[in-house]
C-alpha cells in the first residue's frame, strides 16, 4: 500500500535527516518522503562504485511505472556516515573482496534489524566475501535461497522462474539468497544473474531490450516488496 511505502520513508528520514541536509552538495533539502537507492561503499578492495548509470536508470524506471515519489539522484553512503539510517534501501555492488569493520558490522545489524533492506547485486566474483561478511553480521542467519514462490518474484511484476539471466558469467542459473530477521527478508542477494548490468545503459553491455526491461522490472519488484514488507 502507498501509505506503508510513505510511513517507511519517512521514518528513516527522520532519524538522519539532519546530518543528510549538512551534506547536501546543493544546499537543498530533499523531498523527505521521495525515494531514493542508496549505493553502500564498503572496504575490503571491491569496486562499490561500478556501473555508474545504473542505479539513475533505476530511479528513472521506477518513477515513471509506479506511484513511488523518487529522488533520481543517487545517493552514496558508507556504513559509519551520520546520515546512514536516512535511507531505507542500500544497493551493493561490485567483483572481488568486501571487509567490514566490527563497528560497521554493528551499525549494519542495527540498521537491518531496524527496518533497512539491503540488496547486494554480484556484478562477478562477489559470493565468497559477501557469504563470510554477512555471517559475521548475522552469525545466527543463513543466506538461503528464496523459491521462485517467494513474493519478491510476484509482488508488481510476475517472474514465475524467478531471477532474469541478465549475464551469463559461468552460465549458471541465476538464484536470489535471502535473510530473513523475525520473518522479515532484510537481505536480498543476487548470484548469477546480475540485475545491475541489465539497469545500465544500453551502449554499455548492448543487452537486447527484453533483457534491460526484465532487470529494470526485476528491480522494480526489489523495491516495492522492500518497502512493503
Amino acid at each position: 500500500m502507498w501509505w506503508k511505502k510513505t510511513i517507511i520513508l519517512v521514518v528513516f528520514l527522520l532519524i538522519g535527516f539532519s546530518a543528510f541536509a549538512q551534506r547536501t552538495e546543493t544546499g537543498k533539502n530533499p523531498n523527505p518522503s521521495a525515494f531514493t537507492i542508496a549505493r553502500l561503499k564498503y572496504g575490503g578492495g571491491g569496486d562499490w562504485y561500478w556501473g555508474s548509470s545504473a542505479i539513475p536508470n533505476m530511479l528513472k524506471f521506477l518513477k515513471e511505472n509506479t506511484n513511488i515519489p523518487v529522488n533520481e539522484e543517487e545517493v552514496r553512503v558508507s556504513i559509519l556516515d551520520d546520515d546512514f539510517f536516512s535511507y531505507p534501501f542500500l544497493f551493493m555492488t561490485g567483483h572481488g573482496n568486501i571487509k567490514f569493520t566490527d563497528a560497521e558490522l554493528e551499525r549494519l545489524r542495527n540498521y537491518l534489524t531496524c527496518g533497512g533492506f539491503l540488496f547486494a547485486n554480484d556484478s562477478y566474483g562477489l559470493k565468497e566475501a559477501f557469504f563470510r561478511e554477512m555471517k559475521r553480521v548475522f552469525p545466527d542467519k543463513d543466506l538461503v535461497e528464496l523459491p521462485f514462490s517467494h513474493g519478491i518474484y510476484h509482488c508488481y511484476y510476475d517472474f514465475p522462474d524467478g531471477l532474469p539471466k541478465i549475464h551469463k558469467h559461468d552460465e549458471k542459473p541465476p538464484q536470489g539468497f535471502g535473510i530473513f530477521h523475525e520473518g522479515r527478508l532484510v537481505v536480498f542477494y543476487d548470484y548469477e544473474c546480475d540485475i545491475g548490468d541489465g539497469w545500465e545503459d544500453s551502449q554499455v553491455y548492448n543487452d537486447p531490450p527484453e533483457k534491460r526491461e526484465a532487470a529494470l522490472k526485476m528491480g522494480v519488484n526489489i523495491i516495492t516488496w522492500a518497502l512493503e514488507n
